[in-house]
């Protein structure tokens, strides 16, 4: 019999449900019936990934290992079903229950491995991994809590552990027999001659334990792994201080190390939270090193061809120290020379950069570092003194050159740069997007692409259409396959054919038939979620992502208190009804990101509750933003904000998801959206404010953010508002720091200077949304321009560009 048959699926999930669960399927729970459905994916799984994995190493084949501090993953089961061709019978067996799919896929916590869009891609990159059957394995930590889980009580973020593996997951398999010792501290001492091989004294050390999780292949039977490591203390207790009544005593070995896989990104504003922080990232780095070379000299007895099977991929600098980690094994585990070891780790290597903001570029105190990996400092000393003698013999006497290249920044407190490291331990370096690969080499890279112009290259992010539209949006995916067939989940382009349905008046009824129930379902979530009851035939107005300065979601807030000012003003004006709809994370140590979560409420307040807006106006921050949730907010918004000060966003996500489900983007020229409008026409998308050069030439030519607040009559009412306490009345004086901040602070990201702009093109959007037909025609539009975003694309090109690799048609 089949056992992907409907009958053959009821019958497996009673089985689990008896003999794996230990419950009677009559009483068995949803959350039950969901672990007894992901036991039947799980089987089916195993079996394609047991047979991946010989067919790899009978193959030699080469492999590719992505290292990330973060995978944000989600939710697995609805995502297994879909690869494995169960998720009709699926939905048949529980219905034997009197249950939904839906609901019973549902009650699986999301896993938190990661936090924004740097963990997602990497999700969506494993994906379009295994898709393209590229022998591949993500590499990471298995936080047990996760970064947060966030709550808001009066108007403030308030975080929350994230048990999310507190009753286990059906997805991942524990490798008991894959353990390899991670070693901290200590001194390093050299046999013979200064120079000479290296013994690390360490002080001390902690066992990295494997757990895999699978990552299924779409049309195709290949499934890559995920492995994640947590940190488990050699001694798990001092029994002779518990038998002596120590109890606290007896624990703290187990706490002092166990603690490295706890929790995502500790908070780093303590020296404990920053020590915490690196030995994170080396603890990941050093097991997957070990494991890697484990695995290779297994298939081969031999490094010495290690590049020609390996590519190690550095997903932004928190796995930057492997290069410094794989010179060490080489050189004083391996007996390797030096120079031979240098030349495979470069051709190792590469690198992904995420960032254009100096600021934001990751650099350890060399304090620091001698702390905690004194031999791995030494070893970033020898490759940055080598490097610097490469450099003084191409620009002899610049020491200006010499000391922006160099691997340790010698200005105040000495600190290891990151980036620096993982450029020059690499043979490729990238960023994410267009506009951010050419500021790369012309702004924060430019010396080094003046040494290496062909190391430097760009891949432009993706999004993988299975999770975001096929699985996010059912009832849009429902339309295209009746309208398209099938296929575009595996060939994005096909939703070029989109283009000549922009007129047909059918299929525009049909597509925003499908927008307003998707919207209803928003409604319904933001009420369960906030209390708060939203119009779903207002036009949703959608900023999630990040809680951060520079994405702006300030200037978001300065036009809607703009908007509620002018309604109030013009009641009879003709506004177009709006739901403003936020959601987000701060960092738990960035006071001003939580300042703005807590105006986001305080405006919200008083908006919501001010009956001369009533239906004209609402404004809502949507809690605990994940995967999950992001799930049912893309599918429903109308319009995506993408609002970042132009030249600070490397490429951005959010922005392709939305407009893969439909929604059109207000934003600056700035990351991804610049070839996101390429792709979809400018009359398809509201871009407004200054561009990149601008930017450069208002900031050298001194800005003075007092003079845009005295011009502008309507920006100096928002923001006397905000200050004087409007939102905030029984603290007037709540706001007026964060005011400050843009009138006498500088105002860096220019909300100032953008914001007339971005006012004035809000009028646009209301506008447009006035005609239905036209928008509807614009939103399809969107969709079909998105074939070029697919993270298939990019994988594709990572393979054959960076990796060397040959990914299947």
């Amino acid at each position: 019999m089949d056992r992907n048959s409907p009958s053959s699926l009821i019958n497996a999930v009673d089985t689990h449900l008896l003999e794996t669960v230990g419950v009677a399927p009559a009483q068995a729970t949803p959350t039950e019936l969901m672990q007894a459905v992901a036991q039947v994916a799980r089987e089916q799984l195993s079996r394609r990934w047991v047979a991946t994995q010989r067919r790899e190493q009978d193959e030699k084949a080469r492999r590719v290992y992505y290292l990330s501090m973060e995978f944000l993953i989600g939710r697995t089961l609805g995502n297994a079903l879909a690869a494995l061709g169960l998720a009709d019978g699926a939905a048949q067996a529980v219905t034997q229950h009197a249950q939904k799919l839906e609901d019973v896929a549902e009650r699986e916590p999301d896993a938190a491995l990661g936090n924004g869009g740097l963990g997602r891609l990497a999700a969506c990159f494993l994906d379009s991994m295994a898709t393209l059957g590229l022998p591949s394995f993500g590499y990471g930590i298995r936080y047990e809590y996760g970064m947060f889980a966030q709550s808001i009580q009066q108007g403030c973020q308030v975080e929350y552990p994230d048990p999310w593996l507190a009753d286990g997951t059906p997805w991942e398999f524990p490798r008991a027999g894959i353990t390899y010792p991670v070693r901290f501290g200590g001194w390093v001492e050299h046999q013979g001659h200064q120079g000479g091989k290296a013994l690390w004294r360490h002080a001390g050390e902690v066992a990295a334990k494997a757990y895999d999780m699978v990552v299924p292949g779409h049309g195709t039977s290949k499934v890559s792994t995920l492995r994640l490591w947590k940190a488990v203390a050699p001694a798990h207790i001092d029994l002779h201080a518990f038998n002596t009544g120590d109890y606290a005593r007896a624990a703290s070995v187990k706490n002092e190390y166990e603690n490295i896989s706890w929790v995502l990104y500790p908070n780093d504003s303590t020296p404990a939270g920053r020590e915490l922080r690196l030995r994170q990232e080396y603890f990941f780095v050093a097991a997957s090193v070990q494991d890697i070379l484990a695995r290779h000299l297994d298939e081969y007895g031999t490094l010495a061809n290690l590049a020609d099977k390996v590519a190690m991929h550095l997903n932004d600098t928190h796995p930057a120290i492997a290069v410094a980690e794989l010179m060490r094994v080489l050189c004083d585990e391996q007996d390797m020379a030096w120079e031979q070891a240098w030349s495979i780790t470069q051709r190792v290597f590469s690198y992904t950069n995420h960032t254009l903001m100096p600021e934001a570029l990751e650099t350890w105190p060399v304090s620091l570092m001698q702390h905690v990996l004194p031999r791995h400092l030494e070893i970033i000393f020898r490759i940055n003194q080598a490097f610097l003698d490469f450099a003084a013999a191409q620009r002899p006497g610049e020491l200006g050159f010499l000391s922006r290249l160099s691997l340790v920044d010698e200005s105040g407190e000495r600190r290891v740069r990151m980036a620096h490291l993982s450029i020059v331990g690499s043979h490729k370096v990238n960023g994410v997007s267009a506009l951010h690969s050419e500021l790369l080499v012309k702004t924060i890279f430019a010396d080094f692409a003046a040494l290496w112009p062909e190391r430097f290259t760009n891949m432009t992010n993706g999004v993988t259409p299975r999770r975001w539209l096929a699985q996010a949006n059912p009832g849009l995916a429902g339309l295209l396959d009746r309208t398209l067939g099938a296929k575009w989940r595996l060939d994005l382009d096909q939703l070029q054919a989109l283009r000549e349905l922009r007129g047909n008046e059918g299929f525009r009824a049909e597509f925003m038939a499908v927008k307003r129930a998707n919207k209803a379902r928003l409604a319904e979530h933001i009420a369960r979620s906030t209390g708060i009851a939203v119009d779903p035939a207002s036009l949703f107005d959608v900023q999630v992502k990040r809680i951060h300065e520079y994405k702006r979601q300030l200037l978001n807030v300065l036009h809607l208190v703009a908007r509620y000012q002018a309604i109030l003003a013009h009641p009879n004006a003709g506004w177009v009804p709006r739901t403003a709809i936020f959601a987000g994370k701060a960092a738990s140590s960035y006071a001003a990101a939580k300042s703005i979560i807590r105006l986001i409420h305080d405006v919200g307040s008083v908006i919501n509750r001010d009956a001369r807006v009533a239906g004209l106006l609402k404004v809502v921050f949507v809690p605990n933003y994940g995967v999950s949730v992001a799930e049912v907010i893309m599918p429903g918004a109308d319009l995506s904000e993408q609002i970042s000060t132009a030249g600070t966003e490397a490429s951005g996500t959010g922005n392709m998801k939305l407009a893969l489900n439909g929604a059109l983007t207000i934003g600056t020229d700035d990351g991804a959206n610049i070839e996101i409008r390429q792709q979809v026409g400018d009359d398809n998308i509201f871009i407004f404010g200054l561009k990149t050069p601008e930017v450069q030439a208002l900031r050298a030519s001194g800005y003075q953010p007092m003079r845009w607040y005295e011009g502008n009559p309507q920006l100096k009412h928002v923001l006397d508002a905000i200050a004087g306490g409007t939102f905030s009345p029984e603290e007037p004086g709540r706001y007026r720091g964060l005011v400050d901040s843009l009138l006498w602070g500088g105002d860096h990201y220019l909300l100032l200077a953008d914001f007339a702009s971005y006012a004035e093109t809000q009028l646009r959007v209301d506008a447009l949304f006035r005609q239905s037909g036209e928008w509807a025609s614009r939103a399809i539009a969107n969709v079909a321009g998105m074939g070029a975003f697919s993270s298939d694309r990019t994988i594709r090109e990572y393979a054959q560009q960076i990796w060397g690799m040959t990914p299947a048609p």
